[in-house]
């Protein structure tokens, strides 16, 4: 298993902006509804808008639903940087595998974590992997 990473490392990079406008898109880019092809940005921009939604209402319920909303609340700032045109690849690479490498040690031996932290922990992950998707299918 590999240690964590120097994250903070990375983080001096240079943004790298992804977008449909300068990367060739590939067929698992396109909105089946119209055909058009989705700019990574847009991509991020629906993805912020509907974990924002699920976020909200799930704070408002309350209760058992406050899980939901760790669970998407964490993912907004990983859209926000990807919607402002400030996701770095790479960076968000190292982070994922991080997070991952976490999540390994925290499950390996029985789950070491609590319901709160489990969500947010797999919130994170979902939102990093999306987004690496994405950009890679953009390339």
């Amino acid at each position: 298993m590999k240690k964590l990473k120097r994250f903070n490392e990375l983080l001096s990079e240079v943004p790298h902006q992804v977008s449909g406008d300068t990367m060739q898109a590939s067929g698992s880019d396109v909105n089946f509804e119209n055909d058009s092809v989705i700019k990574f940005e847009e991509f991020a921009e629906h993805r912020l808008d509907g974990a924002t939604t699920i976020s909200n209402n799930a704070k408002e319920k309350g209760g058992d639903a406050l899980l939901t909303h760790h669970h998407f609340v964490v993912k907004l700032p990983f859209y926000e940087e990807a919607t402002d045109g400030k996701f770095n690849p790479t960076r968000a690479q190292a982070h994922f595998e991080d997070l991952m490498d976490e999540l390994i040690d925290k499950t390996s031996n029985g789950i070491n974590l609590e319901q709160i932290e489990f969500q947010e922990l797999v919130g994170k992950i979902e939102a990093l992997g999306e987004l690496l998707i994405k950009s890679r299918d953009l390339k």
